[in-house]
This record gives C-alpha cells, structure tokens and sequence, in this order.
C-alpha cells in the first residue's frame, strides 16, 4: 500500500486525487496539506509541512509555485519523492527542483495525461519530417479563464519536445502584434486561448503548402491529470534519487 501526502488538498485537484484515490486499493492518503486547512477528507489535513507528523512514501503536489521552495525543503529533509504537478514555476524554482532531485527523487511532467506524453513522443518523431518538407509550426492552448500562468506549461512542453528533435534552431514567439514582417522560418508561434471552464485543449499546428496537418488533445475533465499523478506516485514509491518525468512511468 502506498502511502500519500496530498499537498494541495482542497483545491479542485486535491479533491480530484482524493476521489481517485478513494477507489484504488493499491493506494491511500494517509494526510492533507492545504493553506485554508479542510474537514471535507477522512484524513487529517493540516496548513503547513511542519505540522505533519504521518510518515508518507510519496508526495502528491497539486498547490502553487509559492509553496515550492518550502515542499523542495521538506522532501529533502525527510527524504520523500515527490510527483509535481503544480505548473508556473520559475526559473529559480525550476533550478531549486533539480537540485533536490540530486538528493530524492522528484517526478515533473508539464501535464499528466498518459495522451500527452504520447503526443509528445509523436510530435518528436513528426516534427523533423514535416519542418524539412517546409511547414511551418504553431501552437495553440486554450484553457479555464482562472489559470494564471500562460502559456501553458504542456503548451510549452509541446514546443520544447518538436525543437529538441529539431536540434534547438526554433525561436518561440507568444505575440506578433507589433511585428511588420513576413513570417521567419525558424519559429514556433504559441498563443494562449483563457475562457469559461475549458479544461485543456492543445492543437500543434504544421502548415504547409496546401497542407495542414493538426495534432490534437482535448482534456474533458480534470481526472485524466488526476490518474496520471497517482499512476505516477505508484510509480515514484521507492525510487532512488533522481529526476524523473511521465516518460519513465509509461516505459
């Protein structure tokens, strides 16, 4: 049985894990943290990492980047793999997560969804064929109107996934509005979409002459980013240091 610190707790997510995992006998939440702090869950949530006294195998994150360093500090501290779907962060919280991945081992991914990363590994395949053939290459995210950080970081893995195969010659554009230009070669545009309760769409768009080819994933609910993180904290129990992505728990 493994067991889980839910961080991030009651927030849409957090309630989401807990439905999930309220079915799954290979798995159980054993407390909650949440910065409002809940009597909704069968378990104990508590406000801060400090207060928690349960012994957990793993660590769910579903909470904010604000709450980054002090979850990097505790998992180092009482060496606890942590799944991180929290999306937003920084380039110094990044840089702070590889580092305690050096001591225990963190599981990343952009997005959870077990279609996701197959499209990333597509996409990888797809991209060399199609840029050499002369298409052109965009992305287009949409998502909920109370998502703060944008684009989206899947937005953003998408891209990193088709330059990395295209050996990092693309430049990533997020606006245009003040460019009089012909479109450049080497780019990938990516425009963000917020809006009502879209959950996630993401289109990779490859345009080319009197062709267009579109790569697409709609999320229709929250519970497909909910499996994946589970999945990955099955995954991630017991694991060495290291760091760690949603390709090593669909290899």
């Amino acid at each position: 049985m493994v067991k889980i610190l839910l961080h991030g707790a009651c927030g849409r997510m957090g309630r989401m894990i807990t439905d999930i995992v309220s079915r799954d006998p290979e798995i159980m939440i054993i407390a909650g943290i949440d910065a409002y702090g809940s009597t909704y869950s069968d378990f104990p949530v508590y406000t801060s990492l400090d207060q928690c006294r349960e012994e957990a195998d793993v660590v769910i994150d579903f909470s904010n980047s604000q709450a980054m360093p002090a979850l990097f500090a505790f998992c180092e501290s009482k060496n606890i793999p942590a799944v991180v779907c929290t999306t937003g962060l920084s380039e110094e919280q990044t840089e702070l997560m590889k580092r305690t991945s050096e001591k225990v081992a963190i599981l990343k991914s952009a997005n959870m969804s077990v279609g996701i990363n197959l499209l990333l590994k597509m996409l990888a395949e797809a991209a060399p064929i199609l840029a050499d053939a002369g298409f052109d290459i965009e992305i287009v995210e949409k998502h909920h109107n109370q998502k703060v950080d944008s684009p989206s970081g899947t937005a953003l893995a998408l891209a990193d996934s088709i330059n990395e195969a295209l050996d990092g010659k693309e430049e990533y554009v997020f606006d245009r509005s003040t460019r009089r230009m012909k479109r450049p070669v080497n780019e990938i545009g990516i425009s963000a979409v917020r809006g009502g309760t879209i959950v996630g769409d993401h289109d990779v768009i490859f345009a080319g002459e009197d062709e267009v080819i579109t790569f697409s994933h709609r999320a229709y609910s929250r519970a497909v980013f909910g499996k994946g993180a589970v999945e990955a904290a099955k995954f991630l129990a017991g694991k060495p240091a290291g760091f760690y992505t949603m390709h090593d728990v669909l290899a």
